[in-house]
């Protein structure tokens, strides 16, 4: 079997690079891990990022979902609103997952959600 993969990068396709970058950077604090011209690589940790790419028409945003995961959830609520960013569902506990989440939007209307995990199962390999 192969070396397991060691990063994960998700590529979405967005119509503006400045804004998206804009919103990616300055509101959610990613950081730029590489600029390619029409792609730009943020990190979301040391092995997760997310690439902004122009150059092809948007499709259906519909089935996509970015999850990002805090234990502050309550802070980035505060945080998009101070931003003018719109809170589709603020903070709400799941059940059935046994998570809080919010969701909001990114400037190409990608479904951003910000949740927590309260299942102690939930572990992060090393």
């Amino acid at each position: 079997m192969p070396t397991p993969p060691s990063q994960l990068v998700t590529f979405i396709y967005i119509s503006n690079l400045d804004a998206s970058s804009r919103f990616y950077r300055d509101i959610l604090g990613l950081k730029l891990a590489l600029d390619q011209g029409s792609c730009r690589i943020y990190s979301v940790t040391q092995s997760a990022f997310i690439g902004l790419c122009t150059g092809k028409q948007i499709q259906d945003r519909s089935g996509v979902i970015l999850t990002l995961v805090s234990d502050d959830l309550q802070h980035w609520a505060e945080h998009l609103n101070q931003h003018g960013v719109a809170i589709e569902k603020p903070p709400t506990y799941n059940e059935k997952y046994n998570i809080t989440h919010l969701f909001c939007r990114d400037p190409d209307g990608y479904l951003i959600e910000i949740q927590t995990f309260h299942d102690p199962a939930w572990t992060i390999p090393i």
